[in-house]
């Protein structure tokens, strides 16, 4: 289950690479949690599980925007001009701004571990994109904003979840999050949709990436969560990664050079440090 996650999320930055620059990252988007939502409605009536989001309904418009609906636009505006590795890599750094979440919003002890494992991340990002000069230009630096924007919203909303959403079924936590991100992106979207029918490689991008990398994924990341706990599901953070810079270079040819895997490991070292128990 996890490796399957992790290959299923890793390659979610191949299908947004495929799909953003052709569609917008808003219409992907929208698309990709709209498509997921339905999905997960389909697995519920399967499973004859009752459905009950609407009586936390706010909670979950908030869940929807800070854990799908700008974070996935923040990834997927970030790979217009970012490679699927190079964001996925990024992606990784969640757990440290979790670990800076936590300290802030919990109070939890901010330890020396904890410290110099924000330090390697710090370091590893600065050797991911810093130090090579294609890399340089101002539309790559603020897709690597954009990259840590994402992560720091995956941080805030695993925090206020944890807090907010106590004796709700990852089912009914699965589909209110979608559905939420669908409903925030629709009227942006309506003015953002794209001049042209995109090309079936795209399309099958759109559904592989909804019902796989998210309906699917969920059901196996919250599948984890209730089997192993979340310490060891949170192990899927040192593979997705890897799996999305094989993906990214089997499939649109994108070179791993010495610098992104020195990075990468930075990255994989401080989420360790500030992750373990």
């Amino acid at each position: 289950m996890l490796f399957s996650l992790a290959a299923m999320w890793g390659s979610s930055f191949l299908f947004m690479r495929v799909g953003a620059p052709a569609l917008g990252p808003v219409v992907l988007i929208e698309l990709r949690v709209l498509l997921a939502g339905i999905t997960l409605l389909g697995f519920a009536a399967v499973l004859k599980h009752k459905i009950r989001i609407l009586h936390l309904w706010k909670k979950y418009l908030l869940l929807g925007t800070l854990n799908a609906a700008l974070p996935f636009c923040f990834i997927a505006t970030a790979e217009l001009h970012l490679s699927a590795s190079l964001a996925a890599i990024l992606n990784a750094t969640t757990p440290l701004f979790t670990a800076v979440v936590a300290w802030g919003w919990l109070k939890e002890p901010f330890t020396f571990k904890k410290l110099l494992g924000i330090f390697f991340g710090i370091f590893g990002v600065v050797v991911l994109v810093g130090w090579d000069p294609q890399n340089s230009g101002e539309s790559i630096l603020w897709s690597v904003v954009c990259s840590l924007l994402a992560a720091l919203l995956y941080a805030v909303a695993g925090v206020f979840s944890s807090r907010a959403f106590k004796g709700e079924t990852s089912m009914d936590m699965a589909i209110g999050q979608q559905l939420a991100a669908a409903l925030v992106l629709l009227p942006v979207s309506l003015f953002v949709l794209p001049s042209e029918f995109p090309s079936m490689d795209v399309v099958w991008s759109v559904l592989v990436l909804a019902v796989f990398c998210t309906a699917i994924g969920y059901l196996l990341y919250f599948g984890l969560m209730k089997s192993v706990g979340p310490v060891k599901a949170l192990t899927v953070t040192f593979i997705v990664p890897v799996f999305g810079t094989i993906w990214g270079a089997l499939f649109l040819a994108e070179a791993i050079t010495g610098q992104v895997f020195v990075g990468m490991l930075l990255i994989l070292m401080s989420v360790f440090l500030v992750s373990r128990k």
